[in-house]
């Protein structure tokens, strides 16, 4: 075997990806997030050219589906072009998101990509360094067999490497396509299994290497942290260094903000202004941050925070503003604080207060109004677009979308009584 060499694994690009919920966003972070699957590849095809790596595999999921036009494929045609030019053969294989029977364009790829084909397991063999690469690709969506168990057996004296996209039992709550078990993957004897589909990075097994590299780009709120690819370094046969490549160029986070004994809406707003600081320097790494703020904790004034909840979101997205450009951003603020008044004391209540309390109470066992419900908000819910069905995160819209009324009732009802008490 040679004495060394470099490799890049990455998976789950998903080029061009449309993202959800850039409605009513600033213009320019709508554009750099919407544009931040594109930035993330090229920067990591940059970092690949500096790393000096010696190939390139894309483990699926390089596409979301497909193309809207020819652009997204013109992009990775040139990204390739990049590598060629610095004498990096890539290795290509498909996944779920970018099947054979998902993509109906298609553009002939410069000569250094090697595509693995879907009909059966495919080597690549790269001779000048004693490397083989066995994968096979998706030819439609849902694979549902093992595929592990037709890869071929390992070729003898050189370095042995599977390339999977695979659910491998469901982990991380991703559809389990092509399941394996890591029994099949630990004894087929290869050196390195690059696997995707799993987007969030994570090592199964080492001796052999066993990784999902996660996605390249965190793209919403449930894809937060540090995101990138592995560069791996093989020396006489043996891993001697593996690390991650952080190409992600905007990151997202979850940021609580602890709202216990606040006592007024200023009080809120410093507390807010804060975590944002806070945030931007343990989490941002130099990059855009885009947060999702949890405001949590007791407080008196929760009525009037729920109430507030307009303002609050201009007031963070001005302070994460005040840091300067390209620092952060908020996305949105979501209000999880609770009231400190006892609620069996709001039932009790002889005024309109009490009257609302005690009616919500029954409106969930009372079948006719359910049925007045079904009517009114079940025409409005056909209406919505399936897409913005699937992704909907509102509680109450979710409960509505779902049929669940009494769900529906029990989560509206802190906010309509936050309104009547404001009032």
């Amino acid at each position: 075997m040679p004495s060394s060499f470099r490799f890049i694994h990455t998976a789950d690009i998903h080029l061009d990806s449309p993202l959800k919920g850039l409605a009513g966003q600033d213009k320019y972070i709508a554009e750099r997030i919407r544009t931040a699957t594109r930035d993330a590849f090229n920067q990591l095809v940059e970092l690949s050219i500096g790393e000096r790596a010696d190939f390139f595999i894309i483990a699926g999921d390089l596409y979301d589906g497909d193309w809207r036009d020819y652009n997204t494929g013109l992009f990775f045609v040139r990204q390739m072009g990049r590598l060629k030019s610095a004498g990096v053969p890539v290795y290509l294989l498909y996944g779920n998101h970018d099947a054979e029977s998902q993509i109906t364009r298609h553009l002939n790829l410069p000569e250094n990509v090697n595509t693995f084909g879907s009909r059966n397991p495919v080597t690549f063999k790269i001779n000048n360094l004693d490397v083989a690469l066995h994968g096979q690709s998706f030819r439609q969506r849902d694979i549902a067999d093992n595929l592990v168990l037709s890869y071929p057996d390992p070729v003898d004296s050189i370095f042995n490497i599977g390339v999977l996209h695979t659910g491998l039992g469901g982990i991380g709550g991703h559809e389990n396509y092509a399941p394996c078990a890591l029994d099949d993957l630990i004894n087929k004897g290869y050196d390195y299994w690059a696997l995707g589909h799993v987007h969030k990075s994570r090592v199964l097994n080492e001796y052999p290497h066993i990784a999902f590299p996660g996605n390249l780009q965190g793209r919403n709120a449930n894809e937060t942290g540090d995101r990138g690819a592995y560069i791996v370094t093989v020396e006489d046969g043996e891993i001697v260094d593996f690390s991650a490549l952080h190409s992600d160029v905007v990151r997202w986070a979850l940021v609580p903000v602890e709202m216990d004994g606040v006592a007024s809406i200023d009080q809120v707003i410093d507390h807010i202004r804060d975590a944002i600081e806070d945030a931007v320097k343990n989490l941002a790494d130099s990059r855009l941050l885009v947060c999702r703020l949890r405001l949590q904790g007791s407080t008196e004034i929760h009525e009037k925070i729920l109430t507030s909840l307009h303002s609050l979101t201009a007031e963070a997205r001005s302070s994460a503003l005040g840091l300067g450009s390209d620092v952060a951003w908020v996305e949105r603020v979501v209000v999880e604080t609770k009231t400190v008044t006892d609620s069996r004391a709001s039932v009790e209540r002889e005024d309109t207060v009490g009257e609302l309390m005690q009616m919500l109470q029954e409106a969930s066992a009372d079948t006719d109004f359910i049925e007045e419900l079904k009517a009114d908000i079940g025409e409005m819910i056909g209406r919505l677009p399936p897409d913005l069905r699937s992704e909907v995160e509102d509680a109450v819209l979710k409960a509505a979308i779902g049929g669940d009324y009494a769900k529906l009732i029990a989560e509206a009802k802190p906010y309509l009584l936050a309104r009547l008490i404001e009032g």
